[in-house]
């Protein structure tokens, strides 16, 4: 067996190389606050020697080790290596960490064994870079690392999604010739999954193969758990195959994976399938099947029928636990049930389990929908009387709820309690906070806060950005959205059309046209391509600002752009002719829009493919336009047209049409039109009359 030189791991793994030097000389007052608040994750430890100890719970274990470290002479460390063992089968790696620090200070030499036990005490924490500093010592003292001791350096890193790190290890290995296990290549597929890249997962399967290892289900399940959660179903099944064919019998976790995928996916049929399968397989459905078919029904709005099947499990002798009960909680507060979601809560107390912090969230949040702020306000301090503590969800829940109130202050009381006390703010916090303070016309407080998020470092995604920008261009801050723009555009986000539709939008409505055309022209520049939506705005920022001709070039262009028009774009059009006194190339344009004439033109054909129609404002300004202009028989026309149309028009429409036949001295003709109005009116009416 190959070594792996110490210059090879220093390289490949060890970037942070100063724990190596300092960490076995800072006390153990250091060590105990790095892992103060270090979860615990359970990974078995493998090495020689049979561990003797069994104890009922850590207490007992430190009672024991008490007495061996009061002993004279002191045990070997052979010894106190059954006791490290022991303890980290109950997954107490924080005290592993101290008993460690205290044998050594009784002057006990540590071995390879008693090492690896703390490198993968430090993994289960999450501090790979302690354990790496173990491992650094394991060098200096001449220790030879084992494949137990890479492999539970490989699982720290995984743990920590560090990958690329994680496969150099495993590749060193592999060239060295050590002998490799299952649970190694195991670990690797595990990390690939974590971090989503199912494409090497799938190809790191194919290496096992390739060197002699047949992958087991734990190898096919890690990688069916990825597929399915990447909604990949069909190359799913296909493994799912794959593995059947290679007689490895598929077990409940295959299954719930699969199940899982379908439900998920809507696949209800195939997920009917599956559970059959199993049936006839012999494998019985356990609670995680169960709660996946409870939260698939949920979903589907089906919440009788995912009561049944809580009722049907606790027959057959399995208790729901905490997450299926929280799931069906959740349901009735969403279609507002949420007494109850109460009962619910009664009810799984009653049986002995407690709620978390999914099964309160969603109770508050069952309230906030009902805007009962007051109700939402007792679930949360009740929450934090019977010691969980809120989340970020929780808080968002209740912010997005006062908000939604317009009880913007009890939001900010929230939002600085948070500051405070944890746990960390997010994008959605500071977007719910900004939105409300612009709806309440509070602009002056939202570009506080948002400075003030800039200045606690954090960087604000796209969204937060997009709902500031919106805001200061509809209240009219364009100043603040151009500076705001600006930043966006340093700070390394990627922008798309939807900011710059947004300021151009702004911008035209303040009469900023030279500034908003500039922007529009940048689009180009920048890789971008205007939507119908920009160019409409554009279009009628023009129109408005008294450039009708400029805007119908730019209306022409939209064709070059690959940009299909639609009944939007000609609407603007038409209106933006009409107010510039355009009236006869307004009439043209609707003509070629509903295919009056027979010389209709490119655009008639476009719009007949389309089915664009134009809407009653725009009829109402061009029959205002023609009145106005005397065409009297054409503006009659075009109402005979529209009721053709089947558009509803208002009594403005009607009373400018009357209105231009009076003043012609036609008053014969607007008492025949008030009459058509009275019995278009009627017909409307009576056709409403089976509705009624």
């Amino acid at each position: 067996m190959g070594k792996l030189p110490s210059s090879f791991i220093l390289r490949s793994v060890v970037n942070g190389g100063s724990h190596l030097s300092n960490f076995h000389s800072s006390s153990s007052n250091t060590i105990a606050t790095h892992i103060e608040a270090l979860s615990k994750k359970p990974m078995p430890v493998r090495g020689k020697g049979k561990i003797d100890y069994r104890f009922g719970n850590v207490d007992d274990a430190l009672i024991v080790f008490n007495k061996m470290i009061g002993k004279y002479p002191k045990p070997s460390i052979v010894e106190f290596n059954k006791l490290l063992g022991a303890v980290v089968r109950m997954k107490h790696y924080a005290i592993v960490v101290s008993m460690y620090r205290q044998i050594e200070l009784l002057g006990v030499s540590h071995d390879g064994y008693s090492m690896n036990i703390l490198i993968n005490g430090f993994c289960q924490l999450g501090r790979i870079d302690f354990g790496l500093s173990v491992f650094g010592k394991m060098l200096k003292l001449g220790v030879e690392p084992s494949v137990v001791t890479f492999s539970t350096l490989i699982n720290g890193l995984c743990i920590q999604s560090k990958i690329t790190e994680a496969i150099s290890i495993f590749d060193g290995m592999t060239e060295r010739e050590y002998q490799l296990d299952l649970i190694v290549y195991n670990t690797i597929l595990k990390g690939l999954c974590k971090i989503g890249n199912t494409d090497r997962a799938a190809r790191f399967l194919r290496l096992m193969e390739g060197t002699g290892f047949e992958p087991d289900i734990v190898a096919y399940n890690t990688i069916l758990d990825c597929l399915c959660k990447k909604g990949l179903l069909k190359e799913a099944l296909n493994l799912f195959s794959e593995m059947k064919v290679k007689g490895i019998r598929p077990d409940i976790i295959t299954y719930n994976c699969l199940i899982h995928g379908m439900c998920n996916s809507g696949r209800q049929e195939e997920a009917t399938r599956l559970l059959n399968e199993m049936v006839d397989n012999n494998i019985s459905l356990d609670i995680v099947t169960y709660t996946i078919l409870v939260d698939a029904l949920c979903t589907e709005g089906m919440i009788c029928k995912a009561v049944e099947i809580v009722n049907t499990m606790r027959k057959q002798g399995i208790e729901p636990n905490v997450v299926t009960y929280s799931t069906l909680v959740d349901a009735h507060c969403k279609e507002g049930m949420v007494s109850k979601a109460e009962d619910i809560v009664d009810t799984m107390i009653k049986r002995g389990i407690e709620p978390d912090v999914i099964t309160y969230s969603a109770l508050v949040n069952g309230h906030c929908l009902q805007n009962e702020m007051d109700k939402a306000r007792g679930v949360f301090n009740l929450m934090i009387e019977k010691g969980c503590a809120p989340d970020i969800v929780t808080y968002n829940t209740m912010i997005n709820g006062y908000c939604k109130g317009k009880r913007l202050d009890e939001a900010m009381e929230l939002f600085h309690e948070i500051s405070r006390k944890g746990p960390i703010l997010d994008t959605v916090t500071y977007s719910t906070l900004l939105q409300s303070m612009f709806q309440l016309g509070r602009v002056l407080t939202a570009c506080e806060l948002f400075r003030k998020v800039l200045a606690s470092g954090q960087i604000p995604d796209i969204v937060t950005c997009l709902i500031l920008l919106n805001a200061l261009c509809k209240t009219g801050h364009i100043e603040e959205a151009l500076k705001l723009f600006e930043a966006m555009r340093n700070s390394g986000l990627e922008l798309d059309i939807v900011p710059y539709t947004i300021l151009i939008d702004g911008l035209c409505k303040v009469g900023h046209i030279k500034v908003a055309k500039e922007l529009f022209h940048q689009l180009s520049n920048n890789g971008l391509k205007p939507d119908v939506y920009t160019y409409c705005l554009m279009i009628n920022g023009l129109c408005k600002d008294g450039l009708p001709d400029e805007a119908y070039k730019l209306f022409g262009s939209m064709g070059d752009n690959v940009c299909s028009l639609d009944s939007c774009c000609y609407n603007v059009m038409i209106r933006g002719f009409l107010r510039n006194s355009y009236t006869s190339k307004a009439t043209q344009l609707l003509t070629e829009m509903v295919g009056q004439q027979a010389e209709a033109t490119r655009l008639l054909n476009e719009m007949v493919d389309i089915n664009i129609s134009l809407d009653v404002v725009t009829y109402t300004i061009l029959i205002d336009a023609l009145c106005e202009e005397g065409m009297i028989s054409k503006a009659v026309e075009t109402v005979d047209m529209v009721i053709k149309e089947d558009i509803e028009l208002d009594v403005v429409t009607y009373n400018t049409l009357v209105d231009a036949h009076c003043k012609k001295g036609m008053v014969s003709k607007a008492e025949d039109i008030m009459l058509k109005i009275y019995i278009y009116i009627y017909i409307r009416i009576q056709n409403l009359m089976p509705c009624i």
